[in-house]
C-alpha cells in the first residue's frame, strides 16, 4: 500500500488536464483543435502546417504556447482565451474523487500549464471547486511551462510550499522530473506506466489511488 510513503506530505499538488478528469472526457482534444486553428489564422499557414507546429513546439518547449512565444512573440493572453473557449458539457462531477480529495490532510493546490480561469471552469464542472486552497496557472509562472524547473520554483515560491513535504500528481511523466529533483513525492496518473527514476508511483485512476491513501 502506498499510504506510508505519504505520511510526511502536507501539500498536495495536482495537475489539471487528464489528471483531475479522465482523458476519456476529451477536453484536450478540443483544446488541440483550437490551438491548430489559432496558429493557422495568426501565422497564415495551412491547418496541416499549424498542427505540425503545435505538436513540435509542445515537444521542444513543454507547451505550444511557450514555442509560439519564443519563435513568434505572440500574445499569450489572446492565445489562452481562444484555446480554452471550449464545450464543458462532457465533463461530469465525480463524487468519489471529491470525497477523497477533501479527505487529504493539509493544503491542496492545482498547478496547470493552462491558465487559472480555465482551471476554475474545469473544477466547477467536476464538482471540485471547494477543495483547493489555491489555483496556479501558467501565468503565475511568468508563462514558463512545466517541465522547466524554474516554472515550478516560481509557483512553489508563490505558495510558500516546501517540496520536501509535498506530493505532485501529473499525467505527463516528464513534468515529474523537476518535482522529484526538488524532493517531492511523485505520482504519474496515466493509462500506461512509464517507469523512470523520477516516478515514485503510477496509477491509471487518480480517484482509486487517493482512495488507497485516505480510505474515503
Amino acid at each position: 500500500m502506498p499510504k506510508p510513503h505519504f505520511s510526511h506530505v502536507t501539500t498536495w499538488v495536482f495537475d489539471l488536464d487528464n489528471t483531475l478528469y479522465p482523458p476519456a472526457m476529451r477536453l484536450f482534444d478540443q483544446i488541440e483543435r483550437r490551438m491548430t486553428d489559432w496558429v493557422s489564422r495568426k501565422l497564415g499557414v495551412s491547418a496541416e502546417q499549424a498542427n505540425h507546429l503545435r505538436a513540435t513546439y509542445w515537444k521542444l518547449y513543454g507547451t505550444t504556447l511557450a514555442g509560439l512565444m519564443a519563435e513568434h512573440a505572440i500574445d499569450p493572453d489572446d492565445f489562452l482565451a481562444h484555446v480554452h473557449d471550449i464545450d464543458f458539457s462532457g465533463v461530469t462531477p465525480d463524487a468519489a474523487l471529491s470525497r477523497r480529495i477533501a479527505a487529504l490532510p493539509g493544503r491542496r493546490i492545482v498547478y496547470t500549464n493552462a491558465d487559472a480561469p480555465y482551471a476554475r471552469r474545469v473544477l466547477a464542472a467536476r464538482g471540485l471547486s471547494d477543495h483547493f486552497d489555491a489555483i496556479y496557472g501558467i501565468e503565475h509562472a511568468g508563462f514558463r511551462p512545466k517541465p522547466e524547473r524554474r516554472a515550478f520554483e516560481t509557483v512553489f515560491a508563490l505558495d510558500a510550499l516546501d517540496p520536501a513535504k509535498a506530493a505532485m500528481f501529473e499525467d505527463d511523466a516528464r513534468n515529474l522530473a523537476a518535482p522529484h529533483a526538488m524532493g517531492m513525492r511523485t505520482v504519474h496518473i496515466a493509462p500506461q506506466a512509464e517507469p523512470a527514476p523520477h516516478i515514485h508511483h503510477h496509477h491509471a485512476d487518480l480517484s482509486e489511488f487517493l482512495g488507497q491513501l485516505t480510505g474515503a
